[in-house]
């Protein structure tokens, strides 16, 4: 798909991986080729979830310091949108998405893996914000993600420190879901998503825009929301054999419509 970005798929699942030696810094080529990344894995209906992965030795150790380093204020002003948006693109998908960590996950790798719905951790991975060292905050939702994820307190610690933390305080946190031995981090994500691939599309779909967006909303209005989603899915093919099949006590055959 791209240079340094390609989405592969196999049994359902679709691989975003990053291969940029030596430590997948996320260059502005990069963020634009996981946009596209992130967009090829939405619209195939063969990926059923999706498992974003730098490699056995690192994920991603940020961004690519040497192309902001001349970057004026005007430069970034016109850029800082977009590096946002790009990981973003991400989050968005409406599937299943777990990030795979081994070596480091900083600055926009973390940023990277906050953008994830759940993060499995290599035991000797170390994650952290560290763009404080560098006279900066993060700025492609490391303040807002990581402050949702682990509290306020834990966000203003990792961030205004800008130290890192290992796999078993991520794992206490919050900041991780599962620690396993670097060499089958990949191997775990998959496990933790193939319960999702024979699942109904369209209501893991509909739960994860309930949660990401009722975060962003007032009870009321999130529930609002949660309403319309939860009615919506009486329309479709899934709900009806989902609720044969419980009333039957057999297994459901979902097909995703």
């Amino acid at each position: 798909m791209g240079e340094f970005v390609r989405l592969e798929t196999r049994d359902g699942i679709g691989t975003i991986r990053l291969e940029r030696p030596p430590m997948n810094a996320l260059n502005t080529q990069v963020q634009e080729e996981l946009r596209a990344a992130a967009a090829a894995a939405t619209t195939d209906p063969g990926v059923r979830a999706v498992i974003v992965y730098g490699g056995e030795k690192v994920f991603a150790a940020g961004a690519d310091i040497k192309e902001m380093a001349d970057m004026s204020y005007v430069d970034m002003a016109d850029r800082a949108a977009d590096l946002s948006s790009a990981l973003g693109a991400i989050s968005r998908i409406p599937k299943p998405v777990v990030a795979a960590i081994t070596g480091y996950a900083l600055g926009g790798g973390c940023e990277l893996a906050l953008a994830c719905d759940w993060r499995v951790v290599a035991e000797d991975a170390k994650l952290g914000q560290p763009e404080i060292k560098l006279g900066i905050i993060p700025g492609a939702g490391g303040t807002q993600r990581l402050a949702r994820l682990v509290g306020p307190a834990r966000a203003k610690d990792l961030i205004m420190s800008g130290r890192m933390v290992d796999a078993q305080e991520a794992l206490r946190i919050g900041l991780a879901d599962r620690v396993a031995p670097a060499a089958e981090v990949y191997d775990t994500a998959v496990e933790l998503v193939r319960p999702y691939l024979t699942g109904p599309v369209q209501a893991l779909r509909a739960a994860k825009l309930a949660v990401d967006a009722g975060l962003d909303m007032d009870l009321n209005s999130g529930l609002a929301w949660e309403s319309q989603l939860f009615a919506a899915l009486f329309a479709t093919d899934d709900r009806r054999e989902g609720m044969a099949a419980f009333v039957a006590k057999r297994k459901p055959d979902f097909t995703g419509r």
